[in-house]
């Protein structure tokens, strides 16, 4: 049955923005950079026009408005992942949107993003490819200096902060922060790009790309009064640095509590954690995610890493018309990287297998949309995939580092560490 349906046809090279909808983009996204203040900076940005690559950070839905803000008024191409075109391929690519599966091998988008430069327009990309979930840098692609170095036109960095603290991944509720602010800067000219070894536009990039949306937010005092500003951090934070149990963490109001020992943490107006009683183990939200990422790496390390054998519902993406109840089964993610077998509706047989190689990320969402729950997303060229493991103890969030980590070990073991920051 999963392969008898349309496929997203990934040829289509990407349209140029109708000329009637670009003063659209400008007054959807006008409202909300005015609400949050948004503040602009420019560097060595004088004289810069399209064509251009600008690749930005990705923490909120605000960062496509406010990148629409920052180059207006040209015209731009931006990668959008299929998901995003559910019920409006039409719209999206009369926007100038380019379909992408992602953390994919993808050559055809390389040509749609050659077809944008070809056209004169701006070639946005969100290399972390997803959202960030604690509002830290996300690891970027290795091939990411290479099509900077391909596409020989300048390349231009948009680093915003505040999106995460106004509407986290997991929790996005809109906490009205402001101001927010973005930072447009030219990293590259093409002669300056014909000058430097991939290597080194790689290092460059990982730099312009470090951020810490808490640092950010307790530096400049910014205060968040929402009173359930709490709730959905269990999804990150999944284990208690207190008694070390996994997968038992809750939230509540302002409240993180560990439901295995009963050990509680307050989160502030500004963004830090405290401990209600005794140590405050990690103040600092990406300093505890750090720390389960440490933890994953040992039980990488050790050889032991496995999510055991998880029952899964899987639903299926061909095309960007809806979601298709594929069937059930199982899921395993360990040293081996992910299975996923089941039986679809018809009794078929279904299989998907993600080698330690073939991932050096993958994505994950959290109650997705609203209604089905915690999900890894795995991608072929040809489909996606959205997994939802059913009524056991696991964190989403524990496969995203591990499936870093196994790569990171993968390349270690083969003589050939990443860059850091890099896969």
């Amino acid at each position: 049955m999963a392969d008898n349906y349309e496929r997203f046809d990934m040829k289509k090279p990407p349209m140029r923005t109708k000329w009637y909808l670009r003063p659209l983009t400008y007054l959807i996204s006008f409202p909300e950079a005015k609400r949050h203040k948004m503040q602009l900076t420019k560097t060595r940005c004088e004289g810069l026009k399209p064509p251009y690559v600008l690749l930005c950070n990705h923490n909120a839905f605000f960062d496509f408005k406010a990148a629409t803000m920052a180059i207006w008024p040209a015209r731009a191409n931006y990668v959008v992942a299929i998901d995003g075109f559910i019920g409006r391929e039409w719209l999206l690519r009369a926007v100038g949107c380019i379909c992408k599966r992602k953390f994919t091998s993808d050559v055809q988008l390389v040509y749609n993003l050659r077809k944008t430069i070809k056209n004169g327009d701006v070639a946005v990309i969100y290399p972390e490819a997803r959202y960030s979930l604690c509002g830290t840098t996300a690891v970027l692609p290795e091939s990411l200096g290479k099509l900077c170095k391909l596409l020989k036109v300048p390349v231009v960095t948009f680093i915003c902060h505040g999106h995460h603290i106004n509407s986290p991944f997991w929790n996005l509720h809109d906490r009205d922060v402001k101001p927010t602010e973005a930072e447009m800067t030219l990293l590259f000219t093409p002669e300056e790009l014909g000058n430097t070894p991939a290597e080194e536009v790689n290092h460059r990039l990982v730099e312009a790309f470090q951020y810490d949306e808490y640092s950010w937010q307790k530096e400049r005092g910014i205060r968040v009064t929402y009173e359930k500003r709490a709730e959905g951090l269990q999804k990150v934070l999944y284990q208690c640095p207190a008694c070390g149990t996994e997968f038992r963490m809750e939230t509540e109001g302002t409240k993180l509590r560990c439901a295995a020992c009963g050990k509680s943490w307050t989160y502030s107006e500004l963004g830090e954690l405290s401990a209600d009683d005794g140590e405050t183990e990690f103040s600092h939200i990406p300093d505890w995610y750090e720390w389960e990422r440490a933890n994953v790496r040992a039980e990488v390390e050790a050889g032991t890493y496995s999510s055991g054998e998880l029952a899964v519902k899987v639903n299926t993406l061909p095309n960007a018309k809806k979601f298709i109840e594929l069937g059930e089964g199982t899921m395993v993610h360990d040293m081996n990287g992910f299975t996923v077998r089941g039986t679809d509706k018809d009794g078929d047989p279904f299989e998907m297998l993600k080698p330690v190689p073939s991932l050096y990320s993958c994505h994950i969402e959290y109650e997705y949309l609203g209604k089905f729950g915690d999900c890894v997303d795995l991608n072929t060229l040809e489909d996606t995939w959205y997994i939802y493991p059913q009524g056991q103890d696991f964190a989403v969030t524990k496969m995203a580092l591990a499936t870093e980590e196994l790569y990171y070990k993968h390349r270690r073991d083969s003589g050939d560490p990443c860059p850091p920051g890099l896969a």
